[in-house]
């Protein structure tokens, strides 16, 4: 299943913060949309997820050849789209296991579908709390439970906005093992982020942003030498 963005213009209230952007998840494929804070990654996240606001003022999202682009956030979920949303959002007063139940959906389009049980083989920290209420968990432990329950409802394309943000180093080497260990299972992945390293580790196409616009799109590989587009659009 592919996401095709095109000629995507968004914004909130009369403030259009896409311009045009044109953007493509392949099945099975890991994208990293990277770009500084303000310029459109979050919205751009949140459009494809058919969250508001923002508005789509003008262009087309469309997934598996479906248009979605006026879709409401839980018709495109069943689509198979899942977000983990930037500060997690958990249910803080409902219990790990009840967090993962609320979601859950039985069938998968890219495997074995999962389960409470697959969650916690992968993370079995959350085997340790899932008593525990939500609110209670640390910072990591609340990212992994974010990540487990978008996975719960088996989407085709996990959608994930700024899952480094705020996590300890430790925390982050096991986030960036698990996503890592999604490759290869049929599901595609794209993920806004700004931690450079982490991007260029976990994808296999990076997408820039820069004022709501996309000026280039390549390999790891290719942005890693490039430094002069790492000073330019990252500041890196």
């Amino acid at each position: 299943m592919t996401l095709d963005v095109t000629g995507l213009h968004a914004g909130y209230a009369g403030a259009r913060v896409l311009h045009g952007v044109d953007l493509t998840v392949a099945g099975d494929e890991t994208v990293a949309l990277l770009g500084r804070n303000g310029m459109g990654k979050t919205t751009l996240v949140r459009t494809i997820c058919g969250l508001r606001p923002p508005v789509v003022t003008a262009g087309t999202i469309s997934y598996d050849g479906a248009d979605i682009t006026k879709r409401s956030s839980f018709q495109i979920n069943r689509a198979g789209i899942a977000i983990v949303p930037q500060g997690r959002r958990v249910f803080g007063s409902l219990t790990v296991v009840e967090n993962l139940t609320a979601v859950r959906k039985r069938t998968s389009t890219t495997g074995e579908p999962w389960t409470l049980e697959s969650v916690f083989d992968f993370f079995p920290r959350l085997a340790e709390r899932q008593r525990s209420y939500a609110k209670s968990l640390s910072g990591g432990e609340q990212q992994m439970l974010a990540i487990g329950r978008a996975l719960m409802t088996n989407p085709s394309l996990l959608v994930m906005d700024e899952p480094s943000e705020g996590l300890a180093p430790s925390v982050l080497d096991v986030i960036q093992d698990r996503i890592a260990g999604l490759r290869g299972t049929g599901l595609s992945v794209l993920i806004a982020e700004q931690n450079v390293d982490l991007a260029l580790e976990m994808a296999d196409r990076i997408v820039i942003i820069e004022d709501g616009e996309v000026p280039w799109t390549g390999s790891p590989a290719e942005l890693r030498d490039d430094t002069v587009r790492l000073e330019q659009y990252l500041g890196v």
